[in-house]
């Protein structure tokens, strides 16, 4: 049928791109239908009909999210595959073909909602986040309608997103910690953030001069960084955040079943290191996340969670006992082993939604265990996994000193050098990480960045470079940034202590 369409339009005097607007297909599909005489489509749908594909194997699938979802996109079908199937096979060009093929086979026509968006000229590294809301309705698991609210941000030159949700309206409180969590997930904070008008942070500009939330007027006070709020009817201020907002509902949350709260937030966590942040950036053709890892180099570092921690509502702790148990509500509930440590304050964070428990180390840390909540009393409910010995306590040890570090990217490749060089001495060499960062916290970063510039891979250079550093900051040595720059083409073999701190220094090694 819309073949004929395309071929009636075009005898009329329609434009190949007027058609395209028209019936809403790609123009070069319109191109490739003209080209084609009768007999040629004709042999092209039966290529079809008996032509094997990648996607024939989850045809059944595709079909049936077309036809419980008609507006569904190439991409979203694209990422649904991924992780619904698992296929990974596939490109997403593959993926668009086989989805208009379908709609042509089954007559599935697609339904959409244009809106314009202004673009918005690009920023060096570093210099500006921006930040919107967004909400939806979606089905929850007895088809009743959930809506649900989001906080996007974006930095300006990567396209790097961080997303959080919330099942009600957002207050001031959870926009402060929300921008904590965002701050930790880019690995710093840029010069300048962009907001649109909201009530959650400004009362008004008062023609230019802001006058901000008390709330929020405090945590600004702090971290101190530059405040742009967008007038009314301004969307190329902040046309960034608009795209990025419109590709959370129409990617993410568009179509998907809402189960509870916390998996919700882990699925979107997912979704942007699978698609968010990983698939090219249709104007910079480049992925958001291999930009961000130059970027980040040019992000302002934010040190302590003291703002954080004073404008949370007050969480829910308990205490982790020596069994590696934690109580609530007449019962005990498992952590992984090793998670009790004699000489830590074993707090932990507890989050109850609906009928799920979750715990964490941090606020705002990853999820250590998640359990069912039990309606009985005196019941020990445990995970199986918790019990592993070996593999729980290496993982606890990384999961610990990982919290601690800024720079998560140079932290995995530290860990995935350690575990390929000492599979045996894992936890030993971890326990030296641990002791090194107990005596030089200050130095922690700067260590772990010389480390990997000088190709070193044992936790004792790392040692020994943090005590290096320490010493040298006693003596008001050069910045590590000119050092960077004065050896960035040393190659270092097995050094001792006089050795790095003539270099550090700038001396010349014999």
């Amino acid at each position: 049928m819309i073949y004929i369409e395309i071929h009636r339009l075009y005898k009329e005097g329609f434009s190949k791109s007027a058609i395209s607007r028209k019936l809403n297909i790609s123009r070069n599909r319109v191109i490739d239908y003209l080209n084609k005489s009768p007999g040629d489509f004709e042999e092209f749908l039966s290529s079809l009909r008996t032509r094997e594909k990648k996607l024939d194997l989850y045809q059944r699938e595709i079909l049936d999210w077309l036809r419980e979802y008609p507006d569904l996109t190439g991409a979203q079908v694209y990422d649904w595959l991924e992780e619904k199937l698992g296929v990974k096979n596939v490109s997403e060009n593959t993926v668009r073909n086989y989805l208009n093929e379908m709609r042509d086979f089954y007559h599935i026509p697609k339904t959409n909602v244009s809106r314009t968006y202004s673009s918005v000229p690009e920023l060096p590294m570093g210099q500006q986040a921006q930040v919107d809301f967004g909400q939806t309705v979606v089905k929850d698991k007895q088809g009743n309608n959930k809506r649900l609210y989001f906080i996007a941000f974006v930095l300006s030159h990567s396209r790097y997103k961080y997303v959080e949700w919330l099942d009600r309206p957002f207050r001031t409180s959870d926009v402060i910690r929300m921008h904590e969590n965002a701050f930790h997930y880019f690995e710093g904070m840029t010069e300048e953030m962009v907001y649109d008008q909201d009530a959650l942070l400004a009362v008004s500009e008062n023609a230019g001069d802001l006058i901000m939330t008390s709330e929020f007027t405090k945590y600004h006070q702090v971290r101190q960084f530059h405040i742009y709020l967008c007038r009314k009817s301004d969307p190329e201020s902040k046309g960034k955040i608009e795209q990025v907002v419109k590709f959370v509902k129409n990617n993410f949350s568009k179509n998907r079943i809402f189960g509870s709260l916390a998996d919700w937030n882990l699925s979107c966590q997912a979704w942007l290191k699978r698609t968010g942040n990983y698939k090219v950036h249709h104007n910079t053709k480049k992925r958001p996340s291999e930009v961000h890892a130059l970027e980040k180099q040019h992000l302002k570092k934010v040190s302590g969670t003291y703002i954080f921690e004073n404008v949370l509502v007050p969480s829910i702790t308990r205490t982790i006992q020596k069994d590696n148990v934690i109580r609530y509500e007449g019962n005990r509930y498992s952590v992984p082993r090793g998670t009790y440590r004699p000489d830590a304050p074993n707090i932990a964070y507890l989050q109850v939604d609906e009928n799920d428990l979750y715990i964490r180390l941090k606020q705002t840390g990853s999820i250590l265990a998640k359990h069912r909540i039990s309606q009985g009393k005196g019941l020990v409910i445990s995970d199986p996994s918790h019990r592993e010995r070996s593999t729980s306590k290496r993982e606890m040890l990384i999961l610990q000193i990982e919290e601690v570090f800024i720079d998560k990217e140079n932290f995995q490749w530290l860990i995935e050098q350690l575990k390929r060089r000492y599979p045996r001495h894992l936890i030993d060499q971890l326990k030296v990480l641990q002791g090194t960062i107990k005596s030089y916290p200050n130095h922690i970063e700067q260590a772990l960045i010389e480390m990997r510039r000088l190709k070193m891979t044992s936790a004792n250079d790392f040692r020994d470079i943090a005590h290096s550093l320490f010493v040298q900051s006693q003596k008001a040595s050069p910045s590590a940034i000119e050092l960077n720059q004065k050896y960035k083409d040393l190659v270092a073999p097995e050094r001792s202590e006089d050795i790095y701190l003539k270099v550090l220094a700038g001396g010349k090694n014999e």
